[in-house]
């Protein structure tokens, strides 16, 4: 980015056939070098976003039984699953080279300065649309009290970030489960290209594997790009955003971070550790400055808010449920009564009951209950773990964990919240099922 004048201008990554392009504001958003697998080798290779099924080992092995001697994502990530199981350095090493062997066998095909529009049909039959691109990561920051027009929608925990780091700095590509949303009630930036995709070439067009849906995908080419940057600039206007929000004088919100936090925090941390040794002009142009993400409107109607409940190991259930039922003060009748209240449903064994926090300490249920699983278990031992899907609370729960199911938050809140309050308590809520996350399919280089 630069200053001329009174003007800021914001310098796009540099590509073979335009070169450099200017624009008179820097809304954060562009189009990229986007690569995509070949035609023949897409169903082997998008696989679903790494810190999926985090306790569920089985949808892995299947995974890696389905990819094996096959080039997948799936020999690029690392699935969260493993973390604590197989050797780290290892798995890193080979998640570097392999990046390096694919770009070296030439398994893409590469699509200079491009948007994907993307329309997910999930598991469900709902269509979810998104547009893929590059972020600019010099507008982005996780840091509490962002004002950035790229913004974090929950707390990122610092000691998540320098793994993640560590397997992103010596790869060659990236490929991105990070999905941000826009709030865009006028459905303005993404829905056009419903009516227009017969103009533009289909990219890909195939079903997910491990019953994920399906993914289709068009080029979107440059006499599109005004219009994008157009309606973007527009709804990233202070004036307009905080007519929107009900507020007076915030910094304006472009894009929450809906999925991918850590992945994007340590893409950031990459950058900043990157640029301290790049001159002005380098770090105009540097691949590790933009990372590549899906954006969708916080409107679409298929994109539906979960609750992410909690399952808690290797503790004494008694003593467990005994202190949360005192802590939470009260127990309801019934869930007819709730509205108003921050409530959770508690699993334990055969036993299920629904508990009311009598005096919560935050504005959202998880924010309260989260606080309670950070005290209780430093001070008595035992580890919780994320889950997607109160059937695969249920099922963690008759095989000896005790499961906390939360209420889903009301998706219209986020932006606002986030302004007023800031980053939200961590893992607060997911943009749908485990199953209809986002799958990795479109790559970059990063260095």
């Amino acid at each position: 980015m630069q200053i001329k004048g009174n003007k800021i201008v914001i310098l796009l990554p540099r590509t073979k056939e335009k070169g450099t392009k200017e624009m008179k504001k820097n809304i954060g958003f562009y189009p990229g070098e986007l690569m995509l697998p070949k035609e023949q080798l897409r169903e082997r290779f998008s696989v679903v976003a790494c810190d999926q099924f985090t306790s569920q080992p089985e949808y892995w092995h299947q995974v890696d039984a389905l990819t094996e001697g096959h080039p997948s994502a799936n020999h690029m990530i690392f699935p969260e699953v493993w973390l604590d199981k197989i050797d780290f350095d290892e798995k890193v090493a080979s998640i570097q080279k392999t990046t390096r062997f694919y770009l070296d066998e030439q398994i893409f095909d590469c699509f200079p300065e491009s948007y994907i529009y993307v329309e997910r049909t999930q598991r469900n039959g709902a269509v979810r649309r998104g547009l893929v691109g590059v972020i600019d990561l010099e507008c982005y920051d996780y840091k509490k009290g962002s004002r950035s027009l790229i913004r974090a929608t929950e707390g990122t925990v610092l000691e998540r970030i320098p793994p993640r780091v560590k397997i992103r700095e010596g790869a060659y590509l990236e490929a991105p489960h990070v999905m941000l949303l826009i709030d865009d009630p006028e459905c303005t930036v993404i829905e056009p290209f419903m009516e227009r995709k017969e103009e533009l070439p289909m990219v890909y067009d195939f079903d997910l594997m491990m019953d994920g849906g399906h993914l289709a995908g068009w080029q979107v080419g440059h006499s599109f790009y005004e219009s994008v940057t157009a309606a973007l600039a527009k709804l990233g206007d202070s004036k307009a955003f905080n007519q929107r929000m009900g507020t007076s004088r915030k910094s304006p919100i472009l894009f929450a971070v809906g999925d991918g936090n850590h992945s994007l925090a340590s893409a950031k941390a990459c950058w900043e550790n990157i640029k301290v040794d790049l001159t002005d002009e380098e770090k105009e142009h540097h691949p590790a400055r933009w990372a590549a993400v899906e954006v969708c409107n916080l409107h679409d109607e298929a994109l539906v808010f979960e609750p992410i409940h909690r399952a808690v190991f290797d503790v004494d259930q008694k003593a467990f449920v005994k202190a949360l039922s005192e802590w939470a003060g009260a127990q309801p009748k019934g869930r007819k009564n709730l509205t108003g209240k921050q409530w959770l449903t508690v699993l334990s064994g055969s036993k299920e009951k629904t508990l009311v926090i009598a005096e919560p300490d935050h504005t959202l249920t998880v924010g309260s209950v989260q606080e309670f699983l950070d005290k209780y278990l430093a001070e008595n031992g035992g580890r919780v773990d994320y889950i997607h899907g109160e059937d695969a609370v249920r099922k963690l729960t008759a095989e000896g964990a005790v499961g906390i199911l939360l209420p889903a938050m009301d998706k219209a809140d986020l932006f606002r919240t986030v302004v007023l309050e800031g980053a939200l308590p961590r893992k607060t809520f997911s943009m749908g099922e485990a199953w209809d996350k986002r799958y990795y399919l479109e790559c970059r280089k990063i260095r």
